[in-house]
Parts: C-alpha cells; sequence; structure tokens
C-alpha cells in the first residue's frame, strides 16, 4: 500500500496497483471550494491514466463530515464558467468524467453530505452509507437556490419524481435507514461493517477484467444518464439564482448564525432553513 500527497485535500491511499482509496482531508469541515475541484480534476486525469486501476473509494477522514456542503463564501474560482474536458462547466464536467470514467467509483459516506456534496456521491457509480451516521440531503431549496450539480436531473431516476422532490423540496436531511429505503444510496450498513464491506466489493470488482468492467459500465451509462444539454441548464440556472436577492439574505443569515464557521451548526442547519429569515 502506498500513500502519496499526505497534506492535500485529497489523498490517494493506492491499496493496490487496480484498487486506490481517495480520502477527503480538508479540515475543518471538507467545505467544497475550487481547491477541492482542483485536486479532483488532477485525481480524473490521473486515474484515467493508470492501467490498472479498476475501482476507487472516496471516504473522509473526519467522520462527522464527508463533504459538507459548497462553499458559499465565494471560494468558488471559475468552476462555473470555465469549460472543462467534456465541454461543461467544471463543476459539471467533474461529475460527468467521473461518472463516465472506465474507472469504478464508490462513495463510502459517514457524516454530512449536503448539495453539491450530495451530488458528488450522486455522480459515483454506487454509494454505500453508515446507517448510524449520515446526514445526506440537497438543501439548496432552503437556501433560495436549486441543485445545480445534477441533483435534478440524476434522482428522478434513482428514487423517482416524487421523492426526488421530497428530497429537493423538502430541503432537510435524510439518515442512511431512509436513504437507502428511497434509492438515494445503495444501502446503508451498521456503521461497524461499512468499511469491511466496501472493502470486500472494491477488492472484488478489482480482480477482475478491466476491460469487461468499462464496458459494462459504459452499457449501464448509456441508459441511465442525463443529458450534457439539462446539466448545462441546471447549473446555468444555479448561477443565475445565487444573484437574486433573498438567496443572498438566506445565504448572508446562515454564515452569521455559524455556517462554516462553528460544528454544531454545521450538523444541524438544514432544520433551521424554514425559520431562517425570521431569526
Amino acid at each position: 500500500m502506498t500513500e502519496t500527497k499526505s497534506t492535500v485535500p485529497v489523498r490517494v491511499i493506492e491499496e493496490t496497483s487496480a484498487y486506490w482509496r481517495i480520502v477527503f482531508d480538508y479540515p475543518p469541515f471538507n467545505i467544497v471550494d475550487a481547491t477541492i475541484f482542483e485536486e479532483l480534476q488532477e485525481l480524473l486525469a490521473r486515474m484515467n491514466a493508470s492501467p490498472s486501476l479498476r475501482v476507487v473509494v472516496f471516504e473522509s477522514a473526519n467522520p462527522e463530515f464527508y463533504l459538507a456542503h459548497f462553499d458559499l463564501t465565494g471560494k468558488i474560482g471559475n468552476i462555473m464558467t470555465a469549460v472543462g474536458a467534456s465541454g461543461l462547466p467544471i463543476l459539471m464536467d467533474t461529475f460527468v468524467r467521473l461518472t463516465k470514467s472506465p474507472v469504478v467509483s464508490i462513495a463510502r459516506i459517514r457524516g454530512c453530505v449536503r448539495g453539491v456534496s450530495s451530488e458528488f456521491v450522486l455522480a459515483c457509480d454506487m454509494r454505500f452509507a453508515s446507517r448510524e451516521n449520515t446526514r445526506l440531503g440537497q438543501p439548496d431549496v432552503g437556501v433560495g437556490l436549486h441543485p445545480g450539480g445534477g441533483g435534478t436531473e440524476r434522482l428522478p431516476h434513482l428514487v423517482g419524481r416524487g421523492r426526488a422532490l421530497e428530497i429537493v423540496l423538502g430541503a432537510n436531511d435524510f439518515d442512511g435507514n431512509t436513504a437507502e429505503r428511497y434509492g438515494y444510496v445503495n444501502r446503508a450498513l451498521p456503521d461497524a461493517e461499512l468499511d469491511g464491506f466496501v472493502d470486500a466489493l472494491a477488492r472484488r470488482i478489482a480482480s477482475f477484467d478491466r476491460r469487461a468492467i468499462a464496458a459494462a459500465k459504459n452499457l449501464v451509462n448509456h441508459v441511465s444518464l442525463p443529458s450534457a444539454d439539462r446539466l448545462l441548464a441546471a447549473i446555468t440556472s444555479f448561477e443565475t439564482a445565487l444573484t437574486w436577492s433573498e438567496t443572498q439574505q438566506r445565504i448572508q443569515a446562515l454564515l452569521k448564525l455559524g455556517l462554516q464557521r462553528e460544528a454544531d451548526f454545521e450538523h444541524q442547519w438544514p432544520a433551521r432553513l424554514g425559520t431562517l429569515l425570521e431569526t
């Protein structure tokens, strides 16, 4: 096993040449900003250039925050305007290229996963969550926004229209058991069993022929992925929503209450969205 770049937000641990673990380690809360996307773009290039890699598992060094949410203080650089290799803005390009990569991606989820972070795990091929320690959701509408990284395009296919609207418009957290029942994640497992289950699955997949894995994944992609036009429309609309006055009021209210600063508030802030502008 080899580990590289131990001081950066996205660490690569090569369990074998065919199986890598990718660890998010960006204190204090693994907030998703331009730095995270730069690291993911670099990682995708490295993944796709590897002749032997078959599967990666994304996890967090912080059991309370897998990837918390989009950076609402403005540290997002040009990820919504600059174009990536797919022809889509970098935010969406990262997710599309992850899904279309010949390498299998598995999200091993513990902690809070909200907004664009939920959209990241939706872009992964499989999602496995801690039954006791998962808070998964799309709270964007409660912030005056809407999902802009593929959530509204991917969720209906996974959970159905009604449940997708419950997730998006309810703008609240879902625990591991509910996420499993809805189809938001593949399975929710007892926390003590999560690591062993995902590791065994990853090693099993890593033992198979790379061409067969890539061909099977590509065929599933053909019948399950949203079109580039729909994804581009979502991120364009999201960028517009960021300029709305009430959206900015909601963002400033959240930051004032402790978002991105206080751990207690980071854990429970979606529950406050219904009365946010009354505080």
